[in-house]
This record gives C-alpha cells, structure tokens and sequence, in this order.
C-alpha cells in the first residue's frame, strides 16, 4: 500500500497517539520505582522492565489491532509502511552517518545541555527519576541484580524497544502526517522526543538527535535505517554502561 492511499491523521490524533504511551510508560515508572527501591532494585531496571510490560503491548498491539481491521487477520501489511529497498552501500553510509551524529549529540552535546536545563527547570525532580542510581550507588546493588539490569537493558532497551518504537512512530504515525508535507518529519520527532516524559530534560538533546534522523527515514522511506540505527545508539549505550559498572 502506498502512502498517498492512506488516511492521513490529524496533528491532534498524532499528538494523542504518539503521547498516550508515554503517559502509560511514566505512570509505570512513578508507581513501581518506590516499589523496587524496597527490594534493592534500581530505577533503571523498572525503565527496562516497561518495555515488554508496557510499550510493547501498547505500541504493538495498536498496530496489530489496526491490521486486523484493514486485513481481516494479525497483519501489520498496509499499517507499517515505509518499507522501500535501498542499496546496500547506501544503507550501511546512512546508518554509520546516523549513528555518528546521534552519538555526539547524546555523547557530547547532552552532557552540557541536559546538566543545564536539569539546573535550571528541574531540581525539583526526586533524585530517583534520574534513574542513575545504578551508577551513583553501585555498592547499594548486588551483582545479580546488575547483571539482571544489565541484561534486561541489552535485550530490551537495546533490540526490542526501538523495533518496536520504529514501527509505531516511523513505520505507522510518519507516513500518515502526509497532509503537512515536510514538516511531518519534525513533527515527528518532536511528538517522539516529548513522549519520553520520564526524561524531558533530554528534550533539546533528543530534538538536536533526531531531526536528521528522522527525515532520513522519511527521504528515503525505509524505517529499517531507522531500526539499525536506533538499536546500535541503544545498544552501544548499554555497553558503555556495562563497562562503567565493570571497572567501578
């Protein structure tokens, strides 16, 4: 199916639909992560835990829901688009370009930025939804605990959430902005940086991130780019974490 057959979303529903997960994510993590702190079980691996609990049903099973109405069965054929072929050579240039850009922005950029506007605007956050309380209190946890964390995070922040998060922000909600032309890849990064509500001090960072990102995928209607380079930010994320850990 392509694109211009499909009925376009209003900015309002795109809104609602790219936000509503985030509101169930936050509400989640807010509720379990005093829960967690009285078993020794740091903010971080509750984020995790969300993923296979709470974005991945949702988010997922949303589209699926939508394919079964389109297509009589469980199908994601004519809900998930942007699923054009592009050279190899090109795909592998636009990922480690991608790849590169996102990680001197969240690597280099964030560092200065996120500190800022967390003085600023949100000293009044507990310290717990920071979710560094894994690397500032390492001693508090005992090895299986990080371990689990650790591992939780690979699979799940790392693979399976970005997948997902490719497949409903980029795959399904980007193609139907196809009313505004080219602000839908803005837009779309925008709804997508402010549905992280459990960090909106990232905002700029993740803003500054994901423009290129996302009109990438949009120019060349292929959300596996989106995929490959979300889960290897993720994942080298992960394994720069793992090895902070390792030598503390």
């Amino acid at each position: 199916m392509n694109e211009d057959s499909i009925a376009p979303h209003s900015v309002l529903r795109s809104a609602i639909l790219s936000l509503i997960p985030g509101v169930v994510i936050l509400l989640f993590f807010v509720l379990l992560v005093p829960i967690a702190a009285q078993y020794d079980i740091p903010a971080l691996c509750v984020l995790f835990v969300a993923i296979p609990l709470v974005l991945a049903p949702l988010e997922l099973g949303y589209l699926f829901v939508q394919g079964r109405r389109l297509n009589g069965r469980l199908s994601l054929k004519g809900v998930v688009l942007f699923r054009e072929r592009i050279p190899v050579w090109q795909f592998v240039a636009l990922v480690v370009a991608l790849l590169a850009w996102m990680g001197f922005c969240f690597g280099t950029l964030g560092n200065q930025i996120d500190l800022v506007l967390i003085d600023r605007f949100f000293r009044w956050i507990p310290r717990w939804f920071f979710f560094d309380d894994l690397i500032q209190h390492r001693a508090q946890y005992s090895r299986t605990v990080i371990v689990a964390t650790m591992s939780l995070g690979l699979v799940f922040n790392g693979i399976i959430g970005p997948i997902v998060e490719e497949l409903y922000f980029r795959g399904f909600l980007l193609p139907r902005l196809n009313r505004v032309g080219w602000w839908a890849p803005l837009l779309n990064a925008l709804l997508f940086s402010l549905y992280h509500l459990f960090s909106p001090w990232q905002n700029v960072t993740r803003m500054l991130a994901l423009v290129p990102f996302v009109y990438t995928v949009w120019w060349k209607r292929n959300i596996f780019i989106g995929m490959a380079a979300h889960c290897g930010l993720n994942t080298a994320g992960m394994l720069l974490t793992i090895r902070f850990l390792s030598q503390t």
